[in-house]
């Protein structure tokens, strides 16, 4: 049994296909997928998105700032280390700014005649035998400062907490056994008013 001869059009025509579809499969870029022929289409818009391109930016409001603490002394207010009697009085001035005044003229008169002659006797040992209940261990204990190089540059008396309590408040200066010499020292003297036999004074307190 002999194969009828096929048709030279069909021939003609499964080549176009074959060529049609090796062009198709060239178009493909490598390595590309094929949309899922299930998914719907996306379309590019040529727009960039606003929300990708421009950063989301937040001003924050100014908080409130805090109260700020209340500071003893502006150190702008004090003069420079070293400046000497000259600087004193800016001392002085500068305590008695930062606490207003709070007690009997007569009471911050005694309590800084007490608190200065304490701060000496400490410092330097002169007068310790005033107040043998404040300093019970002076003769073992040498003073720290000579007499010589020891300076009160500004004293303050007040209030401290109880109209019955005060403070003494007291900047120096003084030169110790090894040579240093320093100035702008704070000490604190505190003191509770007491009557005895009828008669009113402010006892100082041991430091601790």
């Amino acid at each position: 049994m002999t194969t009828p001869p096929r048709s030279p059009r069909l021939l003609v025509l499964s080549t176009v296909v074959l060529a049609v579809c090796g062009v198709a499969l060239l178009a493909v870029p490598h390595g590309q997928e094929q949309p899922d022929p299930g998914s719907p289409p996306a379309f590019a818009t040529g727009v960039p998105s606003t929300a990708a391109a421009a950063p989301s930016v937040i001003a924050a409001a100014p908080s409130k700032p805090r109260a700020a603490s209340p500071s003893p002394v502006a150190p702008s207010a004090l003069p420079p280390h070293g400046e000497g009697t000259a600087g004193d009085r800016a001392v002085q001035q500068a305590l008695e700014r930062a606490w207003p005044a709070d007690l009997p003229s007569a009471d911050e008169r005694e309590l800084l005649a007490t608190g200065r002659a304490l701060l000496r006797a400490d410092a330097t040992g002169v007068g310790r035998e005033k107040w043998p209940e404040i300093f019970r261990h002076s003769p073992a204990v040498a003073p720290a400062f000579a007499a010589a190089r020891f300076r009160i540059q500004a004293a303050i008396a007040r209030q401290d907490g109880r109209p019955n309590r005060a403070v003494v408040h007291l900047v120096w200066a003084g030169m110790d056994r090894g040579g240093t010499f320093t100035d702008l020292r704070i000490t604190d003297w505190h003191f509770i008013h007491t009557v005895k036999k009828g008669a009113s004074a402010w006892t100082p307190q041991p430091r601790t």
